[in-house]
């Protein structure tokens, strides 16, 4: 089992993308495993003949523990220097476990070992190649027995996607689309605000939560004063998220700063980079100003760009300022590396392809790792206020709300102007009230002469 992300201990089986007696390549995606931050395909750092499955889909095992065997195509596994599990992940390239080479029978039977538990095999196109499909393509697909070598994608590459499954699904049982999943009770997830008040970076699914989610099936109870009560298990990214929010309040003592900007400037700003972008050009968002705006504060403000850890405060070099994006019953903060580098439009295309691999689950471990500061936006939900939990060991957190028009007092005379309130959730650790509320001001200043944003 690879370790995909600086934070995972274990990891679940969800596909095996390659069958016993397939020759796998390096860089050659071999199986699909969901950990604590989202489901990714791992790619083979051996080349050979898979000649022995060890963990049927559906299995949970630890970082290190045996998942398959490569071998040369006689029966003997392919030398691989393990990487050590204490090692570190970075953002740019993240420490995997390579599986203990181990002797075992070719096995070139056209079927995995596990395949037999559901009957099912690795979808395949007619020419033998595997069908590119997303991993919740993937789960609808086999929940409502559809053969993906059927459909065409309509993602990136001819990927299938979702919807691609769900209009196949609609198609055969000559049915509505399929009933959405409840929201849960709790805080909706963030996204980026764009104009039209519609997310940006918003999942497949519809609408996520931070507390819970919803389960394929769940496990009915005795009937109570509050009804039929069902039981869901949770994901293993919903346990984790669970478990590092927990943590997070119960460790870091929070405290909140409020701020209302004034977008009126940014407002204006956009609207000539809008009219002066060619068609299909990207144009900035109000999300990629914010996210620009906390760079160039947090370079100003090392502590705000640090953690609290063991007693020391951890103070990086670099700027990655992480975008919360609600994804399928889940959160997921990818990064923008660099972002005080970075001009606007670069951030604005680094946000989208951001946003565009969580929607198809092709988001990689190194883009989730390496945040120093995050922005989580409700904006698009007409939010106007809330306060984030910060996303630890980061000193602190932005929540931002919606851009609205409210009247203000100038020079003694009623106006109107865009205002959008936000908040900055800190970690008393490290960040005091001064000294947060110094770098709050330099952040709203930064957004209300927009100008500077391009210095």
């Amino acid at each position: 089992m690879p370790r995909l992300s600086d934070s995972m201990e274990e990891g679940t089986i969800l596909t095996w993308l390659k069958q016993v007696g397939d020759e796998v390549a390096v860089g050659e995606e071999l199986v699909e495993i969901e950990t604590d931050k989202a489901n990714m395909a791992y790619e083979s750092d051996v080349a050979g003949t898979l000649t022995e499955i060890l963990a049927e889909e559906g299995d949970t095992l630890a970082i290190g523990a045996p998942i398959a065997v490569v071998g040369d195509g006689s029966g003997a596994a392919t030398e691989s220097a393990p990487a050590t599990e204490s090692a570190p992940a970075t953002e740019s390239a993240p420490a995997t476990e390579s599986a203990p080479a181990t002797e075992a029978p070719e096995d070139r039977s056209p079927v995995s070992p596990h395949s037999g538990q559901s009957g099912e095999r690795t979808p395949v196109a007619g020419s033998g190649e595997r069908v590119k499909a997303s991993p919740v393509a993937r789960r609808l697909a086999r929940e409502h027995g559809i053969d993906l070598a059927t459909l065409t994608g309509s993602g990136p590459g001819g990927r299938i996607v979702k919807k691609d499954v769900e209009a196949a699904a609609d198609a055969a049982h000559g049915a509505g689309p399929p009933p959405a999943a409840p929201p849960a009770a709790g805080l909706p997830l963030s996204s980026q605000q764009v104009e039209g008040g519609r997310p940006a970076a918003t999942a497949e699914a519809a609408g996520g939560t931070a507390s819970g989610g919803t389960a394929s099936s769940g496990t009915p109870a005795a009937e109570t004063a509050k009804g039929e009560t069902t039981v869901e298990e949770l994901s293993k990214l919903q346990e984790v998220i669970a478990r590092r929010m927990s943590e997070s309040k119960a460790t870091a003592p929070h405290f909140y700063l409020e701020a209302t900007i004034d977008m009126s400037a940014a407002v204006a700003g956009r609207a000539r980079i809008k009219a002066a972008t060619p068609e299909g050009g990207v144009v900035p968002s109000f999300n990629d100003m914010v996210v620009k705006a906390c760079a160039l504060a947090l370079k100003e403000f090392p502590r705000a760009n640090g953690a609290y850890k063991d007693g020391r405060f951890e103070l990086y070099s670099r700027v990655n300022v992480g975008v919360a994006v609600a994804a399928q019953d889940a959160l997921v903060v990818p990064t923008v590396f660099d972002a005080d580098r970075k001009g606007l439009a670069q951030i604005a295309e680094d946000a989208r392809a951001l946003a565009a691999k969580v929607r198809d689950g092709r988001v990689t471990p190194p883009e989730l790792s390496g945040g120093t500061f995050t922005v989580s936006n409700l904006g698009m939900f007409g939010i106007r206020n809330f306060g984030a939990v910060i996303n630890s060991p980061q000193a602190a957190i932005l929540a931002v709300g919606a851009i609205e028009e409210r009247p203000v007092v100038r020079d003694g005379a009623l106006a109107v102007a865009h205002l959008m309130d936000v908040t900055l959730a800190c970690d008393h650790r490290i960040l005091y009230g001064a000294d947060a509320a110094e770098f709050l001001a330099r952040i709203r200043a930064l957004l209300e002469e927009p100008l500077s944003l391009a210095l």
